[in-house]
């Protein structure tokens, strides 16, 4: 069981490997706007020096709009790559109608979602004695019908990517994809093997790993060296961290494999759960595109968590300074947090009792404007660590001065979502969600 001191102990974030994309955004009018999704860098590799043609590598992007009051369609993504000239070259797929040149095309995308997905897949290669270093710039525009004002616009220049060509590995490991409903006791395999899209082979690779508290990670392997989220060391709270070193070599084109399946064991105190890794090339190599070398994978197990908070009741004449605070626990079973963000998961709100001034304040609590109706009344928003392990006690230690002696004179506390949501869909009794601090309890 553990139990902090709000007022005393500043609590640890939650560190998670994020992974992310460029992202141009253009407002037409208030109410939506519409985004290029394209990576800022892409790299291509040299040319053989026998005169053969380059590989190509694919590239995806896509068009997305932000607001899902509305409906938008035709989408027309323009990518200039003529400032690619002497670096790299492209294959334009079906749904790209490119000029005369081959340098500009417009690309359809068809309806335009909310949530981005690729829609256009290009492929790049570096052009014939293009050398080591040599860069270029694509340069994209887009229009789509819909929106606010019936056509959504982002202009040129608003996303570009530069395109470098390179010579070495390029390790990637392939997405997972997310599950859920998974029942406390589960054992997963984790879909993990590394490939080498580059030119060079890579000799020997490392792996990071990082499993969040509800996680254990039941495969060992000897090129790895393990700490646990409870270890004295652990360089991350609530988390499993793991390093690894494998001598394996991964030439160009070719996949490989873990020594064994890398396994994971779901908790009994597992709820939203995360698994992040990322690959390397050893030694002194360095990759060519470290776009594809993390992966996230999300696990959302059925479990519960009950959140509960406690007043007090305490005395005082007129002038005294009383410690009227409260406590925050969570009854589990499972621990929380949020794994895509690192936010808290609770917020508290404490409505002082009438007749009183807080005196001393916890430092994760500040005062907001009263909500509950009645703007006289003080009110503060307390927070908590970004993870909540179960068991966890929290005091949350206000000292009171009694201003006027009110019998019974009662504040409120209430536990309620961070993210402004109505309710925590995992907390089975709301009932406790709610206390009272009274002043001076009548008899």
């Amino acid at each position: 069981m553990s139990s902090v001191s709000v007022g005393r102990v500043v609590a640890g974030a939650l560190v998670l490997a994020g992974l992310g994309s460029g992202v141009a955004v253009a407002d037409d009018a208030p109410g939506d706007g519409l985004e290029i999704q394209a990576p800022y860098e892409q790299a291509v590799v040299l040319a053989p020096g026998d005169g053969g043609a380059a590989q190509y590598r694919s590239m995806a992007l896509g068009l997305q709009h932000y607001n899902s009051d509305y409906t938008v369609t035709d989408g027309r993504l323009t990518v200039d790559a003529s400032g690619l000239a002497g670096v790299a070259e492209i294959a334009w797929p079906d749904n790209c109608a490119p000029d005369a040149a081959g340098t500009v095309a417009v690309c359809d995308t068809g309806d335009v979602p909310v949530r981005y997905s690729p829609q256009v897949q290009l492929r790049l290669r570096a052009a014939a004695g293009a050398a080591v270093g040599a860069q270029g710039a694509i340069e994209y525009s887009a229009t789509a019908t819909g929106g606010p004002a019936g056509t959504l616009t982002a202009e040129k220049y608003s996303a570009e990517t530069f395109v470098t060509v390179g010579s070495g590995p390029d390790l990637g490991v392939s997405a997972p994809q997310d599950v859920s409903q998974v029942t406390p006791g589960t054992d997963l395999t984790v879909p993990f093997s590394v490939t080498n899209t580059g030119n060079e082979t890579a000799h020997g690779f490392t792996v990071q790993m990082w499993a969040t508290y509800g996680l254990d990670v039941t495969t060992r392997y000897p090129q790895c060296t393990y700490t646990g989220p409870d270890d004295a060391d652990a360089p991350y709270p609530s988390m499993t961290y793991v390093t690894c070193s494998f001598g394996t070599d991964v030439a160009p084109g070719a996949s490989v494999e873990l020594p064994e399946p890398l396994r994971l064991a779901v908790t009994g105190h597992a709820l939203h759960e995360r698994f992040d890794y990322d690959v390397a090339p050893g030694g002194a190599a360095t990759d060519l595109d470290s776009s594809d070398n993390g992966r996230s994978w999300h696990i959302d197990a059925v479990n519960t968590a009950d959140f509960a908070v406690h007043g007090t009741d305490p005395s005082g004449a007129q002038g005294e300074t009383v410690a009227a605070g409260f406590r925050f626990v969570n009854r589990g079973p499972a621990w929380v947090a949020d794994v895509a963000s690192g936010d808290p998961v609770p917020a508290i709100d404490y409505y002082l009792p009438p007749g009183t001034t807080a005196t001393s304040v916890p430092d994760t609590c500040r005062t907001v404007s009263s909500s509950a109706g009645d703007p006289a009344v003080p009110h503060y928003v307390c927070t908590l660590p970004t993870w909540t392990r179960p068991d966890l006690k929290v005091a949350f230690p206000f000292r009171l001065r009694v201003d006027q002696v009110i019998p019974g004179a009662e504040g409120r506390v209430v536990v309620r979502p961070y993210d402004g949501s109505a309710a925590f869909a995992f907390d089975p009794d709301t009932r406790n969600n709610t206390a009272e601090v009274v002043v001076n309890p009548s008899a």
